[in-house]
C-alpha cells in the first residue's frame, strides 16, 4: 500500500481482520488528506464499508488524536442514524478520552442518553455511552443524578462488563 493513490474503500473490503485494518492505519498514518478519505467512507451510508471504517478510525484516532477533532460534530450526530453498531462502538471509544467541546455536550448528552436507556443496544455501546457521559457529567454536575438512576436502574439486568463499568462510573460520580 505504499501508492498514494490507494483506494482505501476497496482495501476495507478486502477483508474483514484486525491485520488488515491495521495495514489500513499504518498507511493513513498521520496525513490528513488519507484521514478525510478515510472518514468520508465511516460517515457514508454504504453499510459495510462503514463497519469495517470503523476499526481503522479507531486505530487512527489513538496513533494521531490531533486527526479526529475536525470530524467530531459529524461523528457525535451520525450516531442518531441507523448505523451498524461497530460505527457506534468505535465513535463512542474515540469520544470516552476526547474532552469534547461545550458546543458539542449537548447532542452527545442526548445521544447518549438514547444508547444508555436502549434494550436494543449492545453492552459495548451501553458502556462506552456510559463513560462519555461521566465525562460530561465533570462539566455538568447537573446531570450526575440522572446518569446514576439509569446505572442503577439497569444494574440488576445488566451483563458483568455493564456491571463492571457501571460501579467504576457511580464511584466517580
Amino acid at each position: 500500500m505504499k501508492n498514494i493513490d490507494v483506494d482505501i474503500r476497496k482495501e476495507l473490503l478486502k477483508e474483514h481482520s484486525k491485520s488488515n485494518a491495521n495495514r489500513i492505519a499504518r498507511y493513513i498514518s498521520n496525513d490528513p488528506t488519507r484521514f478525510d478519505v478515510l472518514m468520508k467512507l465511516f460517515l457514508s451510508n454504504e453499510y459495510r464499508v462503514t463497519q469495517r471504517a470503523a476499526q481503522v478510525v479507531s486505530m487512527c484516532a489513538e496513533n494521531h488524536p490531533g486527526l479526529i477533532r475536525p470530524y467530531l460534530k459529524q461523528m457525535i450526530l451520525n450516531l442518531r442514524n441507523d448505523v451498524h453498531d461497530a460505527v457506534k462502538r468505535n465513535t463512542l471509544r474515540i469520544l470516552q478520552d476526547i474532552e469534547l467541546q461545550e458546543n458539542l455536550q449537548g447532542d452527545m448528552t442526548d445521544i447518549g442518553f438514547q444508547l444508555l436507556t436502549s434494550a436494543r443496544e449492545p453492552v459495548a455501546v451501553k458502556v462506552f455511552a456510559m463513560t462519555v457521559l461521566a465525562n460530561i457529567c465533570k462539566k455538568e454536575p447537573d446531570l450526575k443524578n440522572e446518569l446514576q438512576i439509569i446505572i442503577e436502574d439497569q444494574m440488576p439486568y445488566a451483563s458483568a462488563g455493564f456491571i463492571s463499568r457501571g460501579n467504576k462510573i457511580l464511584k466517580r460520580l
